[in-house]
Parts: C-alpha cells; structure tokens; sequence
C-alpha cells in the first residue's frame, strides 16, 4: 500500500510551545509567539516539499486565516507540494466552491486536495451565519458533495433537495484531474457521507485498537476506503531527547490554561472531540495512552490532540503499525512546524526509506544532496 505524509500550515501563528485555537479553545491560550506571514509559511511549504511530504494542511474556522487565498498564495514559492485545503460545506453556494477548485487545480497544475469540515460546533457555524444543527450539517454536505462531484465531471446539475438548489449549473472549464476529497468525522451521521463522496477517510490519532474499530466501521460502508490519520510528532535521535521535549512543551503550561481550555472543549458537538478528552480525561496524568501515543497536546488544544513521542525507530514503527492496520496517509504536525518538519523529514522519513515503506515523491531527486542548499559544497580552506 502507497505510504503518503503530509505536513500542516499553522495559519493562526506559531509557537515553540502548544498554540491552541480551534474547536471551541480560545486562540494564544498556550503561546504564539510567531505570527503569520507568507514569508514564514513559505519556509514550512518549501521544507516540507524538499524533505518529501506530498501535500499540507491548512485549517479552516474563525480562528484562522482563509485557508483558499493563504494556499493561493503559497503555491507561487513552491513547486510540487499539494495544499489540503479545509473548507465547510454550505457557507457558499456548491458551484461557486466547484468553480473555485477547478481553477485552483488548473492554475496550481493539479496541487489541490480538498479537506471537508462538516463544522462540529455550532456557536461557531453561527458566525458564519449557519444556524443548522450537526444532523442537518451532514445532511447538507451530502447534497453539496454531490453536486460538486458532478460539476468536476463536467455533467450539468440541476438538483432540488431539502437544504440546497441549483438549476443548469455548469462549469466552463473542467480540470484535467478531479481533486482528491478528504472527509473525517467520528459520528454516524458522518459515515454514509464519507463513503458516498470522499476518496480518503480521517482519523485523529487513537490508540491503534480504537483506530482499527473505526476503520472496520467505515469500511462496513466503503470496503475500498483509502484512510488516513492526524497526528503530532515528537521524534528525536533518542527516545530521552523526544520525552524530554514532551515534558518541556507541558511545562509551559499551567493549571488555569489546561481548566480554561477543557471546558471549552467539554461543551463540543463533536463526537471525535469527545475521543479525544476521554483519552487523558483533562489531566497530566497518564497521558501515554499506548505506546509512544502521548496525548499532552490535547490538554491544551482543540482536535487533533495526541503526538508520536520517541526516537526516530520508535516512530517508524508506530506509523508501521497504523500502516498495518490500513493507514496509508499520515497528516502531521509539531511546534514549531518548521523545525518539527526537519525532525520528521531527516530522521524518520529515511528510516521508512530504509524498510522499503517509502519514497521521496519527487524520486531521485528528492534523494540527492543536490535538493539540498549548499548539500555537497566543498568547503574552501581560508587562504
């Protein structure tokens, strides 16, 4: 099975320590001391292209910048990297979002991926002007997915259903290759939508075991599924290094923020956001829920909330296992994202190289010193 990682652009600011934002988690409640600029998303694209990451994911909500003109934008310094754009279903209209894919597909020369957000909060949908419910929300990204799906096709779409119309809508232009959908959602009303319109499935990071059930579930619907999952990661030389950088980020943190962040997160809709309190239940306690699986990040961040803690081995094998189980796309992450990416590109990469689980999209040349600045320079004695 292909085996494809991707990074994540931090659109709301990065940090040396956990930055929060997201998910009901007020924004800087744990850090963000770099902010955004184009400049420094730019160093992460690029990184993460060079090092053999095949897209990055940029968020989407109230918390952030927009994610469509932020990868718009950042397609121009950079060359191969896709850009997994998150949207929300149903804040416009299905064919101006189709019209808005194609031509990023065609203008990128087929760089985007698309991230469906079905939204699991509503006082936060609500400041979209969304005042649906989260049944009604599925139910709606299910029509929406629908007609999108067939304007990349090319058909013309008439469609009248319970919470959207469009008459004759058409796109001028098709792009040559349809943008892959990525769709994630842990509550059963997410399970028919994702294996009716979505080519790859997401998780966050679970224990392994409760990664397998959730598979199991979605390929009751989708025997063919592609899956994937969402995580951080800690990796260093030794496993010591990796746990200390751990117990550093949590240091950073106190009391007062983790019981400020907790109950924002404990009045969440979402199902995978339950997943995830009930991993660590709000405490430092146990936070290593299954080996090298560290839930500290959860503590004080909304979503995604466990890491991969360890040395460089360590970590491979842990992907080897997700792998096993049928993961074959791997979405990650680390504070800060420019340095973590180097972490992950120049110790573990190699290693999944090593096993044969992996190669640099880019083939030989994502191998050579030669992608690598100054990589094989001589160095000149002064004279």
């Amino acid at each position: 099975m292909r085996m494809d990682f991707h990074w994540f652009l931090p659109t709301n600011g990065d940090s040396r320590d956990i930055v929060g934002g997201g998910h009901g988690v007020p924004v800087g409640a744990a850090g963000g001391v770099r902010p955004l600029t184009i400049g420094y998303l730019g160093q992460i694209a690029r990184s993460a292209e060079q090092l053999g990451f095949v897209g990055a994911l940029t968020p989407t909500g109230a918390w952030c910048e927009d994610a469509w003109l932020t990868t718009a934008m950042l397609t121009e310094v950079t060359e191969r990297l896709k850009f997994l754009v998150a949207f929300r279903p149903g804040l416009v209209s299905p064919t101006l979002a189709a019209q808005m894919a194609s031509t990023f597909q065609r203008l990128s020369g087929g760089r985007l991926l698309l991230n469906v957000v079905t939204g699991g909060e509503s006082h936060e949908q609500r400041q979209f002007g969304d005042f649906l419910d989260k049944d009604a929300r599925y139910a709606r990204t299910g029509e929406f997915l629908s007609i999108i799906n067939r304007l990349l096709r090319g058909e013309t779409v008439t469609h009248e259903g319970e919470h959207l119309r469009v008459e004759n809508a058409v796109l001028s232009r098709v792009p040559e290759t349809r943008p892959a959908i990525y769709f994630g959602g842990s509550s059963q009303a997410a399970g028919p939508v994702a294996a009716e319109h979505a080519d790859v499935y997401l998780t966050w990071g679970e224990p392994p075991a409760k990664v397998a059930e959730k598979l199991a579930w979605i390929r009751t619907l989708k025997p063919d599924m592609r899956c994937g999952i969402r995580l951080h990661v800690i990796t260093r030389d030794t496993a010591e290094e990796a746990w200390a950088e751990a117990a550093r980020l949590l240091r950073n943190v106190s009391e007062e923020d983790i019981a400020a962040v907790q109950a924002g997160l404990n009045r969440s809709e979402s199902v995978g956001q339950r997943r995830m309190l009930e991993l660590h239940g709000g405490n430092r306690d146990g936070l290593v829920v299954s080996p090298n699986l560290w839930a500290g990040v959860g503590l004080v961040r909304g979503g995604a909330g466990t890491a991969l803690v360890g040395s460089h081995t360590e970590v491979a094998d842990r992907i080897e296992e997700y792998a096993a189980l049928g993961i074959g796309e791997f979405i990650l992450s680390g504070y800060p994202h420019l340095e973590e990416a180097y972490w992950f590109g120049e110790g573990v990469l190699p290693e999944l190289r090593r096993r044969g689980l992996w190669s640099h999209p880019a083939g030989d040349r994502g191998t050579s010193t030669s992608a690598i600045p100054f990589a094989g320079v001589p160095i000149q004695s002064p004279s």
